[in-house]
């Protein structure tokens, strides 16, 4: 399969349900035309079978078949090959063969030649080098350098769609491992870790037994390493010895004290973190400081809830970690970096700011995998905070006999105490509808005038009856959420800080033409603009595939405006295409409406088919404003 179709296969398998033509074009960066070209090259290549279904909706992976025409397209594409031809120079000590390579990949020599220059910009800062001598090329390097090539392959097959062990096991070339062996040994290993003292981070984990089946593959083909820690810690002869006891009985090889102390050290600053006793360790003074300045700022910026002594501990122990994982270049990855931009943008942007605190005091360059993991201690930081503020008020109306209403709070305090705090009672048969001001009213009685804070209830609860009421208290959080960014959005957007269509060569030139119309409306100067553009190069803004919203990380807009860019079909942004872009400008005095309208803006273009309405209707300024605050009442 060529790239094209190779990318609209990946779409199609990471979809849930139909995608029409037009999105699949708009995230290729092709016309509609183009898409079903390209899937039926795909159908024509698994005939009989279909690996792509259409129908009214427009597409969906057949993924069985769509999958394992994709395993058989090794070698097919460049990425394929550039793969195969890194696999071979890991594999020979002495050496490839340009021309032989080229017949075995069917090429001719002068791609295998283009190839090993992707190779060089592959291996740029890796501390590997290609030696020439003719046609023959020598892959040079220790094995340390080596090992993280062959993690390096792995992660970008992963990336590209890949996830099955088979898959993965020949991509990184570690034939001598049996795939079956993965999933217990990862198993015993966080068991066997939590009976030691440590909790045990799933998500990090998987990435380190791809490590130790990639020292184990390398020791069973005679590469060990050796001298790699002279003088190992406590915990790390710890955790040395029990790698060395399962990746003998899952892997069926002994490793030497090399292999083991370095495996070690990756578990210890990737995959674990102490429950305290004999795990815990000690916090280096100046990582604890930087992050706790780190986190005050971002806390004053964002206005969120975080300055908490366990939260700085935990956060300044994983940015401790992360400092070992750059002395080694062993960055962790993280298979929620893409989920946790789209779906908690807002919690995103907090790690964005922390880590480029961090960064810049400690000099660290911080991936968006790593700040994906801070995100994950901030998300669980404020989620812990946010639970006293989903709370709704009730009233309860029940006139009655004796003690009914007395037992319809009990019960509702009992059911939803949690989520609906009841504040009033009223006992009498005509009571002030007016007066009552509660997010919700639970009556037993039929108002004059029912609206959507009303749950009509029998004196008795049921199990239906609370469920009832759950759903109702959902649906007036939303209502009261959505309400808030509706008036927040006529505010902030103005018609002269809309440009349709938004034409842009980069990210840098999207955002100085959407700032423009800011600095003319006296919003923002030159000076915003600029750091707009640095924070872009910290971490994409592209946050769903249809939206990026550059910012600046400073809030020091004159007052809060948003200027928005609507492409005629989609614009190239980071590592994704974009059709909206949103540039935002916030004031100091505007910091608490900046969660509000990042995360809600985000959730509204993360649903393709509202995406697709506003890009029909919001031709103008007046339409998308209108088409934009219909979606939101949807």
């Amino acid at each position: 399969m060529r790239r094209r179709p190779d990318q609209l296969a990946s779409l199609l398998l990471r979809a849930e349900g139909w995608t029409t033509a037009s999105a699949l074009a708009d995230a290729l960066g092709v016309t509609p035309r183009s898409v079903r070209s390209y899937i039926a090259q795909l159908n024509a290549r698994s005939a009989p079978a279909v690996a792509v279904e259409s129908g009214p909706s427009g597409y969906r992976a057949e993924r069985a078949v769509l999958a394992g025409l994709r395993r058989e397209a090794e070698g097919a594409t460049p990425q394929d090959r550039l793969h195969s031809l890194v696999r071979e120079l890991l594999e020979a000590a002495s050496g490839i063969d340009i021309h032989r390579t080229a017949d075995r990949l069917h090429v001719s020599a002068a791609t295998v030649e283009s190839d090993l220059v992707r190779v060089r910009d592959l291996i740029g800062a890796s501390g590997l080098q290609l030696q020439r001598s003719g046609p023959r090329v020598v892959l040079m390097g220790d094995e340390l350098s080596q090992r993280r090539l062959v993690s390096r392959l792995a992660h970008q097959e992963m990336e590209s769609g890949f996830s099955d062990l088979t898959t993965l096991r020949q991509t990184a070339g570690l034939e001598s491992i049996d795939p079956a062996a993965f999933s217990p040994f990862k198993q015993e290993l966080a068991t066997r870790l939590g009976e030691q003292g440590f909790y045990v981070n799933e998500l990090a984990v998987s990435d380190v037994i791809l490590h130790v089946a990639i020292a184990a593959d390398r020791v069973a083909h005679g590469r060990p390493l050796t001298g790699t820690h002279v003088d190992p810690s406590p915990q790390q002869e710890q955790i040395a010895q029990l790698l060395n006891t399962l990746s003998r009985k899952h892997f069926g090889t002994q490793m030497g004290a090399g292999d083991l102390h370095h495996l070690a050290s990756l578990v210890l600053t990737r995959a674990v973190a102490p429950k305290g006793g004999n795990a815990e360790v000690a916090l280096d003074p100046q990582i604890e400081a930087t992050v706790s300045r780190a986190v005050q700022q971002a806390a004053h910026e964002y206005l969120v809830d975080i300055v908490h002594a366990d939260f700085l501990r935990r956060l300044s122990l994983h940015v401790q970690n992360l400092v070992h994982r750059a002395k080694e270049q062993a960055w962790s990855r993280n298979p929620l970096t893409r989920s946790l931009k789209s779906t908690y943008p807002m919690v995103f942007q907090v790690a964005v700011s922390i880590s480029s605190e961090v960064g810049e005091q400690l000099g660290l360059s911080i991936g968006d995998d790593e700040i994906a993991y801070i995100a994950m201690h901030v998300g669980g930081r404020l989620e812990r905070s946010r639970r006293s503020e989903t709370v709704l008020t009730a009233t309860i109306v029940c006139p009655g006999y004796y003690e009914l209403h007395e037992l319809l709070r009990s019960r509702i305090d009992r059911s939803l105490g949690a989520s609906v705090e009841v504040t009033a009672v009223e006992t009498e048969m005509d009571p002030d509808w007016a007066e009552i001001t509660t997010d919700l009213v639970l009556t037993t009685i039929e108002p004059p005038v029912p609206d959507e804070r009303t749950v009509l209830l029998p004196p008795f609860l049921t199990d239906a009856d609370t469920g009832r009421i759950s759903a109702a208290a959902a649906r007036r959080r939303r209502a009261l959420r959505l309400a808030r960014l509706r008036a927040e959005l006529e505010h902030y957007f103005h018609p002269d800080a809309f440009i349709r269509p938004l034409t842009a060569g980069s990210e840098e030139e999207a955002i100085r033409s959407l700032g423009a119309p800011l600095v003319d409306l006296g919003v923002i100067d030159g000076d915003y603009i600029e750091r707009a553009v640095i924070r872009e190069q910290l971490s994409s803004t592209a946050f769903t595939d249809a939206l990026a919203v550059p910012h600046a990380l400073k809030m020091t807009a004159g007052r809060t405006a948003l200027s928005v860019g609507v492409a005629d079909g989609s614009l190239p942004w980071g590592e994704s295409r974009v059709q909206f872009v949103v540039l935002v400008a916030f004031s100091e005095e505007d910091r608490e409406a900046f969660q509000t309208i990042f995360e809600q803006l985000v959730e509204v273009f993360n649903e393709r088919d509202s995406v697709q309405r506003l890009l029909r209707r919001g031709t103008d300024f007046a339409g998308f404003l209108d088409e934009l605050t219909a979606v939101i009442d949807d």
